[in-house]
C-alpha cells in the first residue's frame, strides 16, 4: 500500500518550505513520491516553488478548490484514484491553510482507496512568529489544523523563540476549544530551523503517525476565507513592499493574513513575495506568470481592487 502523509498548518505557517526539506529526504532514501498541492485558485504559487524537486522520483499534482467542500472532496478522491497505479511509494498532501482534516480521513477510508493507500503521518507546521497572535476564528482554525498531528514542527525558529511559551499556548488553545490533543515539547515537537533538520529528525517526523483527536466543530462560512487573485502584476519593489505593509495594517481591507506571489518589478526582473504580518520576504525568481494572491478573513474585495487596479491587468472578480 502507498503511504500518504498530510502536512497541515494555518495560513503562512511554512508548509511548502518544510515539504521541500521533507521531500528531498524521502527522495534520497529512494522513495518515489508525489506531492499534491491543494489550493483555492487556478494558479498555485506553491507548485511553482516546488518545481526544482521534479524528476523521475518526484511528481507534482494539483487540486483546485474554492467551490464547496463536496466538489473539492470529489476531486481529491478522483485524483488519488488516477494516481493509484503510478508506482508511488509515498504521497504528500499539502492542503490550503484553511482545511478540514476530516476530509482527508473520510476520503482515505472510502473504497477502493482504503485498499490502495494507508495513512502515514499527519505533520502540523506551527509558525513560531505569529501563532500566539491568533484570535477568535483564526485561533480555532489553527487548532483544528494541527489537532490530528503526530508531530508538530515549529517554523521560523530563531535563538529568541520561546518554544515553551508557544507549546503552552497550543495546549491551552486545545483545552479552550474542547480538543482532546495535548503536546509534549520533548516528545511531540521539533523546534529546529528547517535547514538544520537532520536525517534522524526527519526519520522521526516520517514515522510520527497521527492522533485520533476530537473536538466540537464550529460552523464557519467558506466565504470568510476566500482569497483574492491579481494577474499580470507589475510595480517597483518599493511600491510592492509599501502596499503589502499597508494591507496588513488597514482595517478597511479586512483581516489580511498572507500575501504571496510573483511580481514583475522592472523590464528584466521578477520577485517572489511571501508575506505575513510578522515578516515580508522577497526573492528573485523566474516565473511564467506575475500573480499576487491575498488571503485573509472577510477581505473587502472592492477596496483592495481599488488599491491594486493600477498595477495589474486583471483585478479579482
Amino acid at each position: 500500500m502507498v503511504k500518504i502523509d498530510l502536512i497541515t498548518g494555518f495560513l503562512g505557517s511554512g508548509k511548502t518550505t518544510f515539504i521541500k526539506e521533507y521531500a528531498k529526504y524521502l527522495i534520497e532514501k529512494g522513495e518515489k513520491i508525489a506531492i499534491i498541492e491543494n489550493d483555492y485558485g487556478a494558479v498555485n504559487i506553491d507548485m511553482v516553488l516546488l518545481q526544482d524537486l521534479l524528476g523521475d522520483n518526484c511528481n507534482l499534482e494539483m487540486i483546485v478548490g474554492g467551490d464547496g467542500k463536496e466538489a473539492h472532496r470529489r476531486r481529491f478522491r478522483t485524483k488519488l484514484i488516477s494516481m493509484g497505479m503510478s508506482g508511488y511509494t509515498r504521497v504528500i498532501i499539502e492542503p490550503s491553510g484553511i482545511y478540514d482534516a476530516d476530509e482527508f480521513f473520510d476520503v482515505l477510508y472510502d473504497e477502493p482507496l482504503d485498499r490502495w493507500y494507508e495513512i502515514g503521518s499527519v505533520i502540523g507546521i506551527v509558525d513560531s512568529e505569529s501563532a500566539m497572535m491568533l484570535e477568535d476564528t483564526a485561533r480555532y482554525l489553527f487548532m483544528s489544523e494541527i489537532a490530528w498531528a503526530g508531530k508538530l514542527v515549529f517554523s521560523k525558529v530563531s535563538q529568541d523563540t520561546d518554544t515553551v511559551a508557544i507549546t503552552d499556548f497550543i495546549n491551552k488553545t486545545m483545552e479552550e476549544y474542547g480538543c482532546s490533543a495535548r503536546y509534549d515539547q520533548g516528545k511531540d515537537i521539533i523546534t529546529k530551523p528547517f535547514d538544520k533538520l537532520t536525517g534522524q529528525d526527519l526519520e522521526k517526523i516520517e514515522g510520527a503517525g497521527y492522533r485520533k483527536s476530537s473536538y466540537p466543530k464550529l460552523a464557519l462560512e467558506e466565504k470568510q476565507y476566500l482569497p483574492l487573485f491579481y494577474f499580470d502584476v507589475e510595480m517597483p519593489k518599493d511600491t510592492l513592499l509599501s502596499i503589502t505593509r499597508s494591507l496588513f495594517a488597514d482595517e478597511k481591507a479586512g483581516k489580511v493574513i498572507r500575501v504571496k506571489g510573483f511580481v514583475k518589478t522592472s523590464e528584466n526582473s521578477q520577485l517572489e513575495i511571501n508575506a505575513t504580518e510578522a515578516e515580508i520576504k522577497t526573492n528573485p525568481v523566474v516565473s511564467s506568470r506575475n500573480v499576487i494572491i491575498i488571503i485573509g478573513e472577510d477581505l473587502q474585495k472592492d477596496y483592495i481592487n481599488g488599491i491594486l487596479k493600477d498595477y495589474c491587468k486583471v483585478v479579482s472578480l
